[in-house]
């Protein structure tokens, strides 16, 4: 088994989630930036009004699909999912081990991923369909199966979306909030165990409706909270800011010396850890956020696609950013007592800023994990369920074992898990890049009618079909 875990660790650390897959993902973003004329950052503006000014605007029931759920609580499903530890503990790792110059990395990763998000999303929009409940799916396997028409690749994103939802969505981030709660406040991992688990099961068994209206709630609070807490680091670091930039610029060009605990990186290793880290944080061309995506209630593919886009802004150059800034203005990230620890290296940086600044990483940890919990069942199952028609049985089994995996995340030592984990992460973004880029005319198509006329809201019922590649294949 140990050389097993060496192996699958190499393989993580040097293909699934090394340069190869950063090149892959690095280029197949900007073959789409090309393709779609970069609208997302020349319309910018759009993305910004369709998505933040209409957060608190009430909706019109009108413009509300049976079985669907709204554009905001997609994406608040898909940042659960995306807001998760690797916000915190991601990015300290990153620049732990790839200097400050991972920082710049990370936001290259992000814009980039802005436009692979927005893509996936627009295809998960048009190529989904309606389950034996009435309810609206869709996600990579859909569109690589109706669109493409090659059922075995949609087959295989499912087994390895299904396996990876046991991983990094419930034991590894079960395990990150019973260690922070274990830690900060002394109370027993079982224990936590049993009352996740138990809060988990409840909303797992309300489906989509029940995911999203706790998404809906949980992700602004969480993010709220986070952030209010960094700000106030900053403004009582705010003489190292400049320093802090000043320090991202110039070792992501230079490298990093060794310094205190901190080994020191290479601009290629810096480069490659950034654009890893980055990836596993925002998760564009993963696949997973689309699943969630495909049941928002909107007018045009495009039109979610926008939400998409913003998804990755906010998690990646908004949340990651404050963090990174945290963690470089308070001088820990080459200190030798820290650089093992991240998530110890966060929760100082926030304690040595102000009294009790500890809790404010403890609380988000837990929100953050609970989130991706959550989120993460809802992407399994929908993969569970295209793999076996929607069986009850098989569905009720799933659900009863990521309740069980939950609850032995609290208690275990899940180093296995991570490699685990992170092998089934980067499986399911192969077949979904290949998609990506096999339906690059449909995105092109969809993206040229909706960015004709954006501001003109169309009828829920508009037939986009004539704009799709293939005739759709029935499932």
């Amino acid at each position: 088994m140990e050389a097993i875990l060496d192996f699958i660790g190499k393989l993580n650390d040097n293909v699934i989630w090394g340069l190869p897959m950063v090149i892959l993902m690095i280029g197949t973003g900007i073959f789409l930036l090309f393709l779609t004329k970069g609208v997302i950052f020349t319309k910018f503006n759009v993305v910004m009004r369709y998505t933040t000014k209409t957060l608190f605007k009430k909706r019109d029931q009108s413009q509300k699909e049976e079985g669907a759920i709204s554009p905001f609580q997609a994406v608040c499903t898909a940042l659960a999912a995306t807001v998760g530890t690797g916000n915190i503990v991601g990015v300290a790792l990153a620049i732990a081990t790839g200097g400050p110059g991972a920082v710049f990395w990370l936001w290259i990763s992000a814009l980039v991923g802005m436009v692979i998000k927005y893509c996936e999303v627009t295809l998960s929009h048009a190529y989904r369909t309606t389950n034996e409940k009435g309810e609206i799916v869709g996600g990579p396997m859909y569109y690589i199966s109706r669109g493409m028409g090659k059922k075995w690749l949609a087959i295989l994103f499912a087994i390895f979306g299904g396996f990876a939802s046991l991983g990094i969505g419930a034991s590894v981030q079960a395990n990150a909030l019973a260690g922070g709660v274990n830690s900060t406040f002394g109370i027993q991992t079982w224990m936590i165990g049993i009352v996740v688990a138990l809060l988990g099961a409840l909303i797992f068994i309300g489906g989509i409706k029940r995911i999203a209206s706790v998404t809906e709630l949980l992700v602004p609070f969480m993010s709220i909270l986070y952030i209010a807490g960094a700000l106030i680091v900053l403004v009582i670091n705010v003489e190292q800011i400049p320093n802090a930039f000043a320090m991202i610029i110039k070792n992501t060009f230079t490298g990093t010396a060794a310094t205190g605990g901190f080994l020191g990186a290479t601009v290629m290793y810096a480069c490659r850890i950034g654009m890893a880290r980055g990836v596993f944080t925002h998760e564009a061309g993963m696949g997973s956020a689309p699943i969630a995506h495909a049941s928002a209630s909107t007018d045009h593919p495009a039109r979610q696609g926008l939400w998409g886009a913003f998804e990755v802004f906010f998690d990646s150059i908004v949340m990651c950013t404050v963090t990174a800034l945290v963690i470089l203005t308070s001088g820990l990230w080459h200190d030798a007592a820290y650089v093992g620890d991240t998530r110890a290296m966060s929760s100082q940086a926030f304690e040595n800023a102000f009294v009790g600044g500890q809790y404010i990483v403890t609380v988000g940890l837990c929100l953050f994990a609970f989130a991706t919990i959550i989120a993460w069942y809802y992407y399994g199952e929908k993969c569970i369920e295209y793999l076996t028609k929607g069986n009850k049985y098989v569905k009720l089994f799933y659900q009863i074992v990521y309740t069980l995996m939950i609850f032995w995340g609290c208690v275990a030592s899940l180093d296995a898990v991570w490699e685990f984990a992170d092998l089934f992460n980067g499986l399911m973004a192969v077949p979904n890049l290949i998609a990506l880029v096999c339906l690059s005319p449909v995105i092109k198509r969809l993206s040229d009618n909706f960015f004709e006329a954006p501001d003109v809201i169309r009828p829920m019922d508009t037939d986009y079909s004539h704009l799709l590649q293939k005739k759709e294949k029935k499932d």
